[in-house]
């Protein structure tokens, strides 16, 4: 997007050739003559930079008198001061109220397109190293090979040089945020701000000041709609939005302007993603959640699947997660043993791809032989949660009476258990599977049916329904 630069000066001659000169070079200009028409632009156009004169004929207020205003209003706008009767207190004062730079007339305008560039770079970076500390340890990208988030993936490229706005579905920790930053950073406004607004922590007598922002006793307080100008507002759990707000931030989003807590109407250019993990139309229906809101957020929908049902990705993100945390804790990197990988497989993820984190971290700190890369965790070290659900082999220990046993027994056992683990660590799919175990598909399931190895236990894993016998040997 283009930035706005706001030329405020007394003479018509010095903002006439200012504009031109700026104009040729991609930028958008606005000017003002004095200190009203000064305020009313920035309140309306929200400039990237400003160029301001600090003595203006005819004016409320001169130079440093609105420096003062615009930085109290927008403190990460920088402002190129300018005067033909500088003196170096003036400078010096003007440096010590936030201006970026002083600039004497007559000016060099390959000096002042030089410090221009400058000047937006440096306000580019500072957003960038805020955003980068905000987002300190979170994923930066949806991960996983499988076939709905490669399709996720595909969506996103597709809606995110739009504007459009965007409603982000899914289960708590499914990646929802990631996905809107993924959107914010592939769109055109991936230099500008990208400011979040958790609508579940916020009481409901603070939303409006946090969001529209306030003015009290003669102090201006910018909130997050403003902070987000020419870039991204992410309205995180959009249902739990008190429903008087809603009706505000309808009218904001149609208009383009809204009012802070006991001030005046300000204009902001922000696209709005959203986020729910309800559903919005039962919310409807029940009158927790206005309709017009929804459609007018929902331009785009867009579902992230959650990891129950994108068993073959678990895999891939466990080692993901191990890797990371060794890297930031300091520890060794340590493998997964392929019965526990069955048992995250097999297991319901409640809590998505952040419990996943959580837990891949948890272990590769509190697990048995922490300090040993070289032992595999194994299933027997998860949580009993996780691993109770997996076919038994994943549950064995040291303790298992398997001597006991005559010896057809006990290889019946393990070949049951065997191939159960490599069945579900396959999605079921047998022909994979007999590969892995260097089989034919025929004599496979020659194997299955001897064994007693139903078609629920081959297929048993989140969110796949049992195949036919036929479907599963057929699937490559």
């Amino acid at each position: 997007m283009k930035h706005e630069i706001l030329i405020v000066d007394d003479e018509p001659d010095i903002r006439f050739l200012l504009k031109g000169l700026l104009e040729d070079e991609g930028y958008e200009v606005h000017g003002a003559a004095n200190s009203d028409e000064a305020l009313a632009a920035f309140r309306e156009h929200r400039p990237s930079l400003v160029i301001l004169d600090i003595w203006l004929r005819n004016s409320a207020l001169d130079g440093i008198g609105l420096l003062e205003i615009f930085k109290t209003e927008d403190p990460d706008v920088p402002i190129l001061m300018m005067s033909g009767h500088g003196t170096i207190e003036t400078a010096v004062a003007s440096l010590q109220k936030g201006a970026y730079d002083f600039v004497e007339k007559p000016f060099q305008s390959d000096r002042l397109v030089m410090l221009v560039s400058r000047a937006l770079e440096d306000a580019r970076l500072r957003r960038e190293n805020a955003e980068l500390r905000t987002r300190a340890g979170q994923e930066m990208t949806l991960m996983g090979t499988s076939a709905q988030m490669q399709a996720v993936r595909s969506q996103i490229a597709r809606v995110a040089p739009t504007n459009s706005r965007v409603m982000i579905s899914g289960g708590a920790g499914a990646g929802k945020e990631v996905a809107a930053r993924m959107i914010h950073a592939q769109s055109r406004r991936s230099e500008g701000p990208f400011v979040v607004l958790n609508c579940a922590t916020l009481a409901p007598g603070s939303f409006e000041e946090e969001l529209f922002g306030a003015e009290k006793d003669g102090e201006t307080r910018r909130g997050l709609l403003e902070r987000a100008h020419r870039g991204t507002l992410l309205l995180d759990e959009v249902a739990d939005m008190p429903l008087e707000t809603q009706g505000k931030i309808v009218r904001a989003l149609q208009l383009k302007t809204f009012e802070r807590v006991g001030g005046a109407p300000v204009r902001a250019d922000v696209r709005v993603i959203a986020t729910t993990s309800r559903d919005l139309k039962e919310e409807i229906a029940a009158r927790r959640f206005r309709e017009d809101l929804y459609y007018r957020l929902a331009v785009v929908p867009l579902h992230i699947p959650s990891l129950k049902e994108r068993p073959d990705d678990i895999p891939a993100l466990a080692r993901h997660f191990l890797e990371t945390c060794a890297i930031s804790s300091g520890l060794g990197v340590r493998e997964l043993s392929v019965d526990a990988v069955a048992s995250l497989q097999n297991y319901g993820w409640p809590g998505n791809v952040r419990e996943l984190r959580n837990l891949m971290e948890r272990m590769l700190i509190m697990a048995p032989d922490a300090s040993n890369e070289a032992e595999p965790i194994r299933a027997d070290m998860l949580p009993e949660i996780v691993r109770k659900g997996a076919p038994s082999m994943s549950r064995l220990n040291a303790d298992t009476d398997v001597m006991s046993l005559p010896l057809r027994e006990a290889r019946d056992h393990f070949e049951t258990q065997y191939l159960q683990v490599q069945l579900m660590r396959f999605g079921g799919n047998i022909s994979r599977t007999a590969n892995f175990v260097c089989m034919e598909r025929s004599a496979l399931h020659r194997k299955l049916k001897q064994l007693g190895v139903t078609q629920d236990d081959r297929s048993r894993v989140p969110g796949q329904a049992a195949r036919t016998d036929a479907s599963a040997e057929g699937t490559t």
